[in-house]
């Protein structure tokens, strides 16, 4: 076992702060990383917080990782000392079910072993923890190759802001000739519109305000509306093919189905601790899909990373320390932050 430092909560409403963690011994076909950076992504905050169900502690968040491999296994074929890598949301699935069989190992049957606060299958059993930390051992499957031209720390955050949208991007054909909108402007939203322009689209932004509007226009936006006007959604009824949902709070869904085209689709990518509702007439009078994403499989995750490096896209992020975790999740709660969290791992002593 390898004992490293990371940051952690103790308990619900209890601050960060310094532990240590152990990581299990290098199997065959693990690979150690020597984490880099870490992006503050807002399920960090659900969890942290109880939000989205019990939680054990300690708990160490972070499932958006950069760093470099330190060690490897015995049978490792993929990756070697030195390799830039990134670890997302999952470490593991079952590999034998139909859903991981067609590489979409984040809806695995028999469900996928996440990141952090999940059970550890390995040895004994204890609860996963995440990249807020100086190293995790990871089985070599589930680690990803970060192309040169991304920068780690802008990196980091594609490994779950970046996937997370690029997916449903991909599978609902957004390119040239398709419409596309994004709900809010945030670490995902800021994702959303880089990597839909790149893609050809026409993208607009849906943001309760105007106040970011130069920086959505900046990062690829064509247009920029407000939603706290309600001629909005009047004058851009039935506009788009498809729209990404990104926010984690309670929408009115039949406003914004409004907007979709016939044959339109709306996905929800932001994960509110409230249910949703929708009137039906909503979706049947023009055909529309309201539909949800999760990340992405392990070789679309790498695709999309390759995509990001081709297109020279990354994270927009503000850097931070470890001492700096309760203050960034705070401000993440104001949206004082353009747009993501990193924590600079080097920091953690």
């Amino acid at each position: 076992m390898k004992t490293v430092n990371a940051r952690a909560v103790s308990g619900l409403n209890k601050s960060f702060e310094a532990i240590t963690i152990e990581r299990r011994d290098i199997g065959p076909k693990d690979v150690l990383i020597e984490i880099k950076y870490a992006g503050v992504c807002h399920s960090d905050i659900h969890h942290v917080r109880g939000e989205w169900g019990e939680e054990t502690y300690p708990l160490v968040p972070g499932h958006e990782i950069a760093g470099i491999v330190s060690e490897i296994g015995s049978n490792v074929t993929k990756h070697k000392v030195g390799d830039r890598v990134g670890v997302g949301c999952m470490v593991d699935s079952c590999g034998e079910c139909e859903n991981c069989l067609q590489g979409e190992e984040q809806y695995c049957l028999k469900g996928n072993t996440l990141t952090y606060a999940d059970t550890n299958k390995y040895g004994d059993g204890q609860p996963t923890q995440g990249g807020y930390s100086t190293h995790i051992v990871v089985t070599e499957s589930f680690v990803l190759r970060i192309p040169e031209g991304i920068e780690l720390a802008t990196a980091a955050p594609l490994l779950c802001a970046g996937i997370t949208t690029y997916s449903p991007l991909r599978h609902w054909g957004a390119g040239k000739g398709k419409n596309v909108a994004v709900i809010g402007l945030g670490g995902l939203g800021h994702m959303a519109v880089k990597l839909a322009h790149a893609m050809g689209a026409d993208v607009t932004v849906l943001s309760r305000t105007l106040d970011k509007k130069s920086d959505g226009l900046q990062l690829g936006a064509d247009n920029y509306y407000a939603t706290e006007d309600e001629a909005t959604f009047k004058k851009l009824a039935s506009s788009f093919d498809l729209i990404i949902n990104t926010v984690s709070a309670k929408v009115d869904l039949d406003s914004y189905l409004g907007l979709l085209k016939l044959n339109g689709a709306m996905v929800n990518v932001g994960a509110p601790g409230e249910p949703l509702s929708v009137n039906v007439f909503s979706l049947i009078g023009m055909r529309r899909t309201f539909a949800g994403s999760l990340i992405g499989g392990i070789a679309q995750t790498q695709e999309m990373l390759n995509f990001c490096a081709e297109h020279k896209l990354g994270a927009e992020i503000e850097i931070i320390s470890a001492d700096e975790i309760d203050e960034a999740y705070d401000r993440v709660d104001k949206s004082d932050v353009r747009y993501r969290f990193v924590i600079d791992i080097a920091t953690m002593v």
